[in-house]
């Protein structure tokens, strides 16, 4: 079957066949990573302040490119209002149910977000799930797209550790998505969701990514996606095993998942 007839066939301009997308330049890139960073210090900033920042640094940058870059990275101020999700209009949306919940034993609640990795070579997307009560880093998984398909991997392969009661993310549209949410209802498991803004609701994870950038993301200034696969798998293992949490009484996540009392 010839391309042509495969483009008819899917509906699919021939034109989009050909297409190749294309890559940030290398400045595009590093504003970009600076953009994380300032992200990372200050989330409820919006453009206007990320614009200013950018410029006392000395990037001749204007709003228009700052939103695009940003819109790139997914992130949006934390504060109350109309813009602060990048949801699907379409998809259904779950109350948010920890706010009033005692989290008191590993699998009584998990958490899921996605964040930004930078590379040479451009950016990787990556997903994590997080047991609330231990901080141990469930299941992970890198992707160069947006798509639900690897949150949803990622979901699956949390799974074989346990069930939670309940499970909490924002209020994305991967998250919202019927595939991701399907998964949860299937098992029973009650659905939270972030309340539009909230910075708060998901502090456990925003402190993971927080973590994981300055203390290995940023220093190793990764060359490829290979480099990052390796250096996050090296991070998490580290992270669950042998970093110890003052809030978990200077043990592990893992210690604490697994119910190992500290001496």
């Amino acid at each position: 079957m010839s391309i042509t007839q495969q483009c008819a066939l899917l509906s699919v301009p021939r034109s989009s066949y050909y297409y190749q997308p294309v890559e940030e330049t290398p400045l595009n890139l590093e504003i970009m990573r600076i953009l994380d960073e300032q992200y990372l210090e200050a989330p409820f900033n919006g453009r206007a302040k990320h614009t200013e920042e950018l410029r006392k640094k000395g990037y001749l940058v204007n709003h228009k490119r700052v939103s695009r870059l940003m819109r790139k990275l997914n992130i949006v101020a934390r504060v109350p209002g109309p813009h602060t999700s990048k949801g699907c209009q379409e998809h259904e949306k779950y109350p948010y149910l920890l706010k009033h919940e005692s989290i008191d034993r590993s699998n009584k609640a998990w958490s899921t977000d996605i964040t930004w990795i930078p590379t040479s070579e451009g950016y990787l997307y990556l997903v994590a799930v997080m047991d609330l009560y231990s901080r141990y880093v469930l299941s992970w998984q890198l992707s160069n797209n947006m798509e639900v398909a690897f949150c949803i991997k990622a979901l699956k392969m949390a799974f074989k550790h346990g069930t939670p009661e309940i499970f909490n993310s924002d209020q994305g549209a991967q998250f919202t998505s019927l595939s991701f949410t399907g998964e949860l209802k299937n098992r029973g498991i009650s659905i939270s969701m972030d309340g539009k803004g909230r910075y708060a609701d998901n502090i456990f994870v925003e402190r993971f990514w927080r973590s994981l950038k300055y203390e290995e993301v940023y220093p190793s200034d990764y060359e490829s996606g290979q480099e990052a696969y390796e250096g996050v798998s090296k991070y998490i293992c580290y992270y669950n095993t042998k970093r110890m949490h003052q809030a978990l009484k200077y043990r592990t996540p893992l210690e604490v998942y697994q119910g190992v009392r500290g001496v």
